[in-house]
């Protein structure tokens, strides 16, 4: 098996950590990465306190099957959109029972890129129970390993942003 980059594990263990201490379980829905964000999660120890599944749907059908996308969203705005990655986040935080998941859809490359969705090009999103999904948009450079890994290091970030706004918030309401 191929050794997790140490700043991604690193960066999986501060969100391990803080999921933890906000007793917070993560689910992931995957495309572009295949399950890495997972595997960075997963290598923590002691990670199952906070992650609790993950999706690896790479395939458009599986998207549909497995996280409820809308069919007609794939093929109406592709599956490497803003809709299809908050679909898939939503999805997998309604179909894994956690409170909050993480999805991700795009371009790595080197083939499969076009004028409007270059090779890159990626969409993150985040959904919790009872807010609008986060969603980010991102154009990485770099060999397919590099936007894959950029993309798992986005999407630990945008997991342990919202992990510390939700501190902020809290540390806020008992002010």
């Amino acid at each position: 098996m191929p050794t997790l980059p140490t700043d991604l594990t690193d960066m999986a263990n501060v969100v391990i950590n803080e999921a933890t201490k906000h007793g917070k379980m993560i689910a992931t829905a995957e495309s572009c990465t295949g399950g890495l964000i997972s595997s960075c999660l997963t290598a923590v120890a002691g990670s199952s306190t906070a992650f609790l599944c993950g999706f690896v749907t790479y395939a458009n059908e599986a998207k549909t099957r497995l996280l409820g996308v809308p069919g007609d969203a794939i093929t109406e705005f592709g599956a490497v959109s803003d809709i299809v990655a908050a679909a898939m986040a939503e999805g997998a935080l309604a179909h894994s029972g956690a409170d909050m998941a993480v999805a991700v859809t795009g371009v790595a490359g080197p083939g499969g890129g076009s004028a409007d969705k270059p090779v890159g090009l990626v969409y993150l999103s985040l959904a919790e129970s009872g807010t609008d999904a986060v969603i980010k948009r991102y154009v990485f450079a770099g060999t397919r390993d590099d936007v894959r890994r950029s993309t798992v290091g986005a999407a630990l970030e945008l997991i342990l942003d919202r992990l510390r706004e939700r501190e902020d918030d809290d540390n806020q309401a008992d002010d």
